[in-house]
């Protein structure tokens, strides 16, 4: 497989809200405020309307699961949905590497369509405050070729 640059991003994220000692591990919803995507086909804004319901298992494993609706510069909505895991969320072992499996949805009559067909893969970063807390997330976003 070969890789093409599709966008770099940044979310803001608000306060986690966490239910410590599910079943499954301490479940830590992160809400994106804010942010922005660009690259070289397509750039906008990642309006403050989705999320991160991550779960942080025992084994120190993070369990990402995002949906975001992105706006292009020129006003078109794009759903974005991606699951992947991070290394370590908690930040002990550095680096913090968090990699998805981007996918995209948008309009089928719009100019960007062919959005839709592309399966994408991403890798990124945690932004911390200097309490320590996450304040944002760095994507590179890749379109498998």
């Amino acid at each position: 497989m070969e890789t093409q640059l599709l966008f770099e991003m940044s979310a803001e994220l608000a306060e986690p809200i966490v239910i410590n000692s599910t079943p499954d591990g301490d479940r830590i919803v992160l809400q994106v405020t804010d942010g922005q995507f660009k690259g070289p086909r397509i750039r906008g804004r990642i309006l403050p309307s989705g999320g991160d319901w991550l779960v942080l298992r025992p084994d120190g494993i993070g369990v990402v699961d995002v949906r975001l609706v992105l706006e292009t510069d020129d006003g078109e909505r794009i759903y974005m949905v991606y699951r992947g895991l991070v290394n370590d969320i908690t930040g002990a072992r550095e680096p913090t590497k968090i990699r998805t499996a981007p996918t995209f949805a948008t309009s089928t009559k719009g100019k960007y369509a062919w959005i839709n067909a592309v399966q994408a893969v991403a890798e990124g970063e945690p932004i911390r405050h200097p309490n320590g807390g996450l304040s944002a997330v760095r994507y590179t976003v890749y379109e498998l070729r």
